[in-house]
């Protein structure tokens, strides 16, 4: 029989304090609250809280029934992250030990605590404190954990002889004869010994069977074996790259009963010792940011749809062919993302800076393998991080960690991010967090900066224009720095603001190390990597000033930058051209698309001072226009929804924007005066209400109920006209 999964998102019930009763059968469950999954262990604002109002202990509970035809087959309950610690009772019993750690995933095997015909109880106990036994803590940590059960949990049911995970290594993939090589871990959960037959089958994106493999293997009685003999040879597939990321489903059978698929892809990637990384053995210049996986108002608990924006994002707004998971595995939705749309990725292990004692690092080595076992078969996945972020040297832990990564998934490398420039180089990449504006040369054949910019210039969307301007400028000048020197690349900290602890950050407790805010809206640096895209798929024409003469230190506006993917840009003020400009490429030469300086624009005080138009041209034609508005008048207020339809599964989200802007829709950064929004319709308001708009813009979240149909948001502040959008909720 085929496994039967079934995904428990809604029907919870919560209590957000300790209550021993909790784990019991009988449990009086008045004083719990309904929620879906995920779930933060409480809703927060987007600044200003500690992380003393989330550390704390919580119960989860879930009535559930198992499907017709369960009997005499295997139940696990599987949960894909739980933060930080995970204690699991079904129908009052305690199902293995605690489950330590909250950024991989675990699962319990309940068939022996089960009713196959009544109804069963789930209770989790939450503890959600900063525990020093466990990864990242035990010093101080750049970022939250927040609580709850804040990834997806699955009722899984399948024969006692399964299938538990696959891996498939794909083999001379720049022929035209490609293979595949795969393993698939079977499990034997009788008292006799089996020989089982298994099938593996590659299919295209449209479904179409591209080869099959089978093998035999026999397991004995309790155990499980690594079958690597299904081999596929001579494959005419396309290959995965981040133009054309080309994706195949993998498929392994056992007969005709329990079955494991995965998307994969076939490619090449290395770190090569002439300083490159090569792509399918084309050099790539690694152009990426880092990447927090936290929300304002919900912490970690996003769903499929704003993990997913969020590779979206990196991608086609910010133009980044590279993200790196700083510091931990992130959502198997963000992956999947990335594995679609072509957005290479870097994923490392849990902690910051701290190695605790040997248990601790037990729990890191678990967490390696268990990374590495549930993403290896993502081809955005190019590089392992297997050592603590910016920790020191410890040869024995961090020999282990190799050894196991390169056991476990031979066909990629390893790095391990430091910041000491002298430092043990077990691992095969050498990846350094470089906060010097001026890098230092590579002391390794394969190099990559893994942060830069970041705590050396927070900046706030509401600071004034030179602070701005050069928080996009620094990052522009180390992305010229990294082009010109013989290493694999740059990865500048970081995409988001986030949350942190009191030790950093700025006075609310955010660090404003982003080139989007924590709202997922751009500061003047995010242009700069938006216009290092590709002018077909967009065009960019943004320039770095608000165009108000007194902001700037000393008055005025020069010299004007502007960030555009164009060949030229004319400038004009009050509909008078004052000449075209070319990108800067003296200054720097070695950015695909560097900066336009404009200078002697002669624009000044009183009656000369009018409105800023840029044109832009791309092979002399004129295909771009963008205006800014001289009086900072706020004209309107805009809101607007990131989806137009949403699934009513009482889990669905997506972000709702606001900006107060002016006559030419450019945001006002001072425009800071509240609105107050309504929703109506089967929707559930996410955020701060009335919201306080910092740097005139700001960003709430629309959860949808069980009940489909039309969401309507609107928001209203005072002098200016009410906005509205609106959504549909559709059955899913």
């Amino acid at each position: 029989m085929n496994r039967t999964v079934q995904v428990l998102k809604t029907d919870w019930l919560y209590l957000a304090r300790d209550l021993k009763p909790a784990m019991k059968v009988a449990c009086d469950e008045s004083k719990f609250t309904r929620v879906t999954i995920p779930h933060a262990n409480i809703e927060l604002p987007f600044h200003s809280f500690s992380e003393n109002e989330y550390a704390f202990i919580s119960w989860y509970r879930r009535h559930f029934r198992l499907p017709k035809g369960s009997r005499g087959r295997r139940v696990f309950i599987d949960f894909d992250g739980v933060m930080i610690a995970a204690t699991v009772y079904v129908n009052g019993k305690q199902v293995g030990d605690e489950h330590r750690g909250g950024y991989t995933p675990f699962s319990v095997d309940v068939t022996d605590y089960v009713d196959l015909a009544g109804d069963n109880v789930l209770a989790v106990r939450v503890d959600s404190t900063e525990r020093n036994d466990i990864p990242p803590f035990g010093h101080v940590v750049d970022y939250l954990t927040f609580g709850g059960i804040y990834r997806e949990v699955r009722l899984r049911v399948c024969d006692p002889i399964y299938i538990e995970h696959i891996f498939a290594r794909s083999i001379d993939v720049m022929s035209d004869r490609a293979g595949l090589d795969i393993t698939a871990r079977v499990v034997n959960a009788t008292a006799e010994s089996k020989t089982l037959k298994l099938t593996a089958r590659l299919s295209d994106a449209q479904g179409k069977l591209v080869r099959e493999a089978r093998d035999t293997v026999t397991v004995i009685p309790h155990s499980a074996v690594d079958d690597d003999d299904l081999h596929m040879r001579a494959l005419r597939v396309e290959r995965w790259d981040i133009d054309s990321p080309k994706l195949y489903t993998l498929a392994v059978q056992i007969e005709d009963d329990d079955s494991v698929s995965t998307r994969i892809g076939f490619r090449t990637a290395e770190f090569r010792d002439d300083g490159a990384f090569y792509l399918n053995d084309r050099p790539l210049k690694l152009r990426g940011l880092n990447r927090h996986q936290t929300y304002p108002y919900i912490g970690a608990a996003a769903p499929a749809r704003l993990q997913r924006r969020d590779a979206d994002i990196l991608k086609f707004e910010l133009a980044c062919n590279i993200v790196r998971t700083s510091h931990y595995p992130q959502s198997p939705h963000f992956l999947d993302r990335c594995d679609e749309i072509g957005l290479l990725v870097f994923e490392e292990i849990p902690g910051w800076q701290h190695i605790g004692d040997e248990a601790w690092k037990a729990l890191s080595v678990r967490d390696v393998e268990a990374m590495i076992v549930r993403d290896r078969n993502h081809p955005s996945i190019c590089l392992w991080g297997v050592r603590v972020n910016e920790s020191n040297d410890d040869h024995a832990f961090y020999t282990r960690t190799n050894a196991l990564a390169h056991q476990l998934d031979p066909t990629r490398q390893t790095g391990g991010v430091r910041y000491k420039y002298e430092s043990e180089r077990l691992e095969d990449v050498f990846t350094m967090n470089d906060f010097g504006y001026d890098l230092r040369p590579p002391n390794h054949p394969k190099y990559l900066v893994t942060e830069f910019c970041g705590h050396l210039y927070p900046t706030k969307t509401f600071d004034q224009e030179e602070r701005v301007r050069q928080h996009a400028i620094h990052h522009v000048h180390v992305h010229n720095q990294i082009g010109g020197q013989k290493i694999a690349g740059g990865i500048g900290w970081c995409a988001f603001d986030y949350n942190t602890h009191a030790d950093f950050g700025s006075g609310d407790r955010v660090c404003y190390h982003g080139v989007m805010d924590i709202f997922r809206q751009p500061k003047l640096a995010a242009h700069f990597y938006a216009a290092q895209g590709d002018p077909a798929q967009k065009i960019v024409l943004e320039p770095a000033t608000y165009w108000k003469m007194g902001d700037k230190s000393g008055g005025g506006v020069e010299p004007l930058i502007i960030f555009s993917n164009c060949d030229e840009v004319e400038i004009l003020i009050a509909d008078k051209s004052r000449g075209k400009w070319k990108p800067d490429r003296e200054t720097y030469p070695n950015i695909p698309r560097p900066p336009f300086i404009a200078k002697g624009l002669s624009a000044g005080w009183g009656g000369d001072w009018q409105p800023l138009e840029l044109r832009g041209y791309i092979a002399g034609k004129h295909v771009a226009t963008r205006k800014i508005s001289h009086d900072g008048q706020p004209a309107r207020l805009e809101i607007a929804s990131d989806d137009r339809e949403l699934l009513a599964d009482a889990s669905d989200m997506t972000r709702i924007g606001l900006r107060i802007v002016d006559e030419f829709g450019n945001i006002l950064p001072f425009a800071m005066q509240p609105v107050t929004l309504e929703i109506e319709g089967p929707g559930v308001l996410v955020g701060e209400n009335p919201h306080s708009m910092p740097g005139g813009r700001g960003g709430v979240y629309v959860r949808t109920t069980r009940r489909a149909g039309k969401i309507t948001v609107t928001a209203t502040t005072a002098r200016l006209k009410p906005a509205k959008v609106a959504i549909r909720t559709v059955a899913p």
